[in-house]
């Protein structure tokens, strides 16, 4: 595949993503909270979430260990990133859940794992064919050092609100409670918003385009998702503070 040939699938896959968003906005994806009968073949939300995030780690190893570039620490860093994230997302945090009974539908994980088949392409394929190894002296730029400080604050209050919501169940319960405490005070979805953060502070870093599709595909994905988690709240809790906003604090 040329570069030019690349360039035009990464400006059709962010396209994508700017026209599908006002679409999404109206439509509620139908797993989680939401979840609704009539998608088809239903299976268990935690095994959904290992198939439709666990393919993520091995796509990305295929573009990139197949890529004919030379491969630098910072190639190895940018990969190592986004594995990490997804063996945690993948084969870890499923299992930390309570969600034990509920149920996913099939067609929600099958058009997950064609989002990750096209994510890790964009990056994937640039780290291993065109772009992404700097030298060792990236590691003391000020755009390694803001990205890396805008991707762990990221990573640190998407996780931190992970844990709050999974310690909101005890076990054997299935039901849902009001958050409170942390960003949950200002807003009803901080793990998303920290899962903005978090790849927003990784395109800083990467420095280069394909970095960049990935927070606005990730901002396209969670902000509809956010809002009718921010709507089901109030229909569900007529005591939900009126104060909070959905993704970002004082904003959204």
């Amino acid at each position: 595949m040329t570069v030019e040939t690349y360039t035009y699938l990464l400006y059709a896959w962010i396209a994508t993503g700017i026209i599908a968003f006002p679409f999404l906005l109206k439509k509620t994806a139908p797993y989680g909270r939401h979840t609704t009968e009539g998608w088809g073949p239903m299976i268990s939300n935690q095994w959904g979430w290992v198939i439709q995030e666990g393919v993520a780690p091995i796509f990305i190893s295929f573009w990139f260990f197949t890529g004919s570039l030379e491969k630098t620490t910072a190639s190895y860093f940018f990969y190592g990133l986004y594995v990490l994230h997804y063996v945690y997302r993948s084969y870890i945090f499923p299992f930390r859940t309570r969600t034990q009974g509920k149920k996913i539908p099939l067609v929600i994980c099958g058009s997950a794992v064609f989002f990750n088949f096209c994510n890790t392409f964009i990056l994937g394929y640039y780290l291993g064919n065109i772009g992404g190894n700097y030298g060792n002296e990236f590691f003391y730029s000020p755009l390694f050092i803001i990205g890396f400080i805008v991707f762990v604050l990221g990573v640190f209050i998407n996780v931190k609100s992970d844990n709050m919501l999974i310690n909101l169940r005890q076990p054997g319960e299935s039901g849902y409670k009001i958050p409170t405490g942390f960003l949950f005070n200002y807003i009803s979805c901080p793990n998303h918003f920290g899962e903005i953060i978090e790849w927003t502070g990784y395109a800083i870093m990467f420095g280069a385009l394909p970095g960049w599709s990935f927070p606005l595909w990730t901002f396209v994905n969670l902000v509809p998702r956010t809002l009718d988690h921010h709507k089901w709240y109030h229909q569900k809790f007529p005591d939900y503070p009126k104060e909070r906003k959905a993704v970002i604090p004082f904003v959204l």
